[in-house]
């Protein structure tokens, strides 16, 4: 990684890398019955969300920027529990950082996580995805 990451993800990456493979897994699941529900603005009108086509299942994005931060609020289906877990920690993580700060992220944060060996390359490009996909919509919603 070249870049330090925000308190957030740092938090999160060290979790998942003081666990063993399975137990990786096992968090990665918790992480994924803790994305909240879709704010029901964006629920209502979809055409507010972002469909992110690097995952294979259909996962949609949203990132607001006010005084506050930014904040990225996505959707994925619960038979989809890897790609709701990557949605999660980035939600969690994102939360609150300003726009300077989401940029700052390094891209190979996802392979950063010590799942490589565990997710499959196309899951995990997923996650890359709605990364790079947050920080477009981050410098989009900052303007």
């Amino acid at each position: 990684m070249t870049s330090e990451l925000p308190a957030a993800l740092s938090e999160i990456r060290e979790e998942f890398l003081a666990l063993s493979g399975q137990d990786r897994l096992q968090l990665l699941l918790e992480f994924a019955n803790e994305l909240p529900e879709l704010p029901a603005r964006f629920a209502d009108d979809p055409a507010l969300t972002e469909r992110v086509v690097e995952c294979q299942a259909p996962v949609y994005i949203a990132i607001e920027v006010d005084d506050a931060g930014v904040h990225m609020h996505a959707t994925a289906p619960r038979e989809a529990p890897t790609t709701r877990g990557f949605a999660s920690i980035l939600s969690q993580g994102l939360d609150g950082l300003s726009a300077q700060e989401v940029l700052a992220i390094p891209a190979d944060f996802p392979l950063s996580l010590g799942l490589t060996e565990l997710i499959s390359p196309l899951r995990l490009n997923g996650m890359s995805g709605m990364l790079s996909r947050a920080q477009r919509l981050t410098v989009e919603k900052s303007k």
